[in-house]
């Protein structure tokens, strides 16, 4: 893998996952990653597993690790004069500070913009938010299942219209996951400008903005139509027959999704076993699988109850159709395209305990880029002191007072 971001260092003030993992990332394509934890009790992501807030097992917080890997952890309290020297002094030396803290948050413990480029004035300033920087909730606490998936319209677009049921977020740290790269992206841009200009800039990123993007066709076609965009009634019959769900025999999914029904229809119906149905006149070009869609979707349903999961993926191996198997992540993880394109990497704790974590979604040079573990609270501690320069009695005398861990 190119390590396209080897030289560049970021200087991370955030927990949780959102900021967290943007950072992570970057980590992954080369960065040097400075976290600074809070000197009492670290990210706040480290204590769900503790708290009873998520189940996590078999010795690895996985949440974490997701977010936190291959960065260098260091303790310090901020809210002293000494501790914010030490922060000012990693600015001095990094490419990017990245940041979650709310305004008045940053305000108070002067870390806004103007107060880190005091002190470099080249480095880029990252903040990200639940929603925005600007506006009367600018200040206000958020979580991706509340900023990204409730406000942004994402889980009214995935509820069906017959259903009470108000459906959250499919995983934990979906938005996030989605709003890290966004910010990464966001990143990588500012250093290309700087690069070209020599001007550092701002990169402001929300999980609400982050949002309204994911649904951004939907807010267009809302917009256009003036109508509160909504998922179909859950047995609403769709217009095209080769774009749905079937069950198979063993009662597992098959998806498809070929829009150009007519150039597909005939040679689906040799794959299930019915050649005759490509020239039934119902079916003989797009207006007439469009019109007879149900007597269609009816036909394949019976077909696809036939045969198990194992069996059309053998049959449909040399369909020239887009489709797949609905799977769940153990079985993803697996899929032989995760396999040969990498997007599981191994791993293990600081303990040697095994585990796999998804791998960057971006590739460069050809290669996935390696994932290496999330620190320890504040393993990396008293090497970032030595490399700043401070002698050990200072250091000494700084965990004394409890600035550093």
């Amino acid at each position: 893998m190119t390590a396209v971001l080897e030289g560049v260092v970021v200087l991370e003030v955030a927990e949780h996952t959102f900021v967290p993992a943007a950072s992570a990332l970057l980590a992954d394509w080369g960065a040097t990653v400075i976290k600074i934890e809070p000197i009492e009790r670290g990210d706040a992501m480290r204590g769900l597993a503790a708290t009873g807030v998520v189940s996590i097992g078999g010795g690895v917080h996985a949440l974490l690790e997701h977010s936190n890997r291959g960065k260098r952890s260091l303790a310090l309290d901020l809210s002293t004069p000494e501790g914010l020297e030490i922060l000012y002094k990693l600015a001095a030396t990094a490419d990017v500070f990245l940041t979650n803290k709310l305004p008045r948050v940053r305000k108070k413990l002067t870390i806004e913009p103007e107060d880190i480029r005091a002190h470099n004035p080249n480095i880029i300033y990252v903040a990200g938010t639940g929603q925005g920087e600007r506006g009367p909730d600018a200040d206000k606490g958020s979580y991706d299942s509340l900023s990204f998936w409730f406000r942004a319209g994402v889980s009214m677009g995935v509820k069906p219209a017959d259903s009470d049921r108000l459906p959250g977020p499919p995983g934990p740290g979906f938005g996030d996951s989605i709003g890290a790269m966004t910010i990464a992206g966001g990143i990588m841009g500012a250093l290309f400008h700087r690069e070209r200009t020599g001007e550092a800039t701002t990169v402001d990123v929300s999980l609400l903005g982050t949002g309204m993007w994911a649904m951004g066709q939907a807010f267009a076609l809302s917009l256009v139509s003036n109508t509160p965009w909504g998922g179909p009634p859950s047995n609403a019959p769709r217009l095209n027959p080769l774009v749905r769900n079937y069950t198979t025999k063993d009662e597992r999914s098959l998806s498809f999704c070929c829009l150009q029904a007519s150039r597909y229809w005939a040679e689906l119906a040799a794959v299930v076993g019915h050649p005759e149905l490509a020239t039934d006149p119902r079916f003989a070009d797009h207006a007439g699988l469009i019109e007879n869609s149900l007597e269609g979707q009816k036909l394949l349903e019976a077909a696809f109850a036939e045969h198990t999961v194992a069996e059309w993926r053998e049959r449909l191996a040399d369909f020239t159709g887009q489709w797949c198997v609905v799977q769940d992540t153990l079985e993803c993880a697996v899929d032989p395209q995760s396999i040969a394109n990498g997007y599981m990497q191994e791993c293990e704790t600081a303990e040697g305990v095994p585990f796999k974590l998804v791998a960057s979604p971006v590739q460069f040079g050809g290669e996935p880029s390696p994932v290496r573990r999330a620190p320890e609270y504040n393993e990396h501690g008293d090497a970032i002191l030595e490399e700043l320069g401070i002698d050990w009695d200072t250091i000494v005398d700084l965990k004394v007072r409890s600035v550093v861990g």
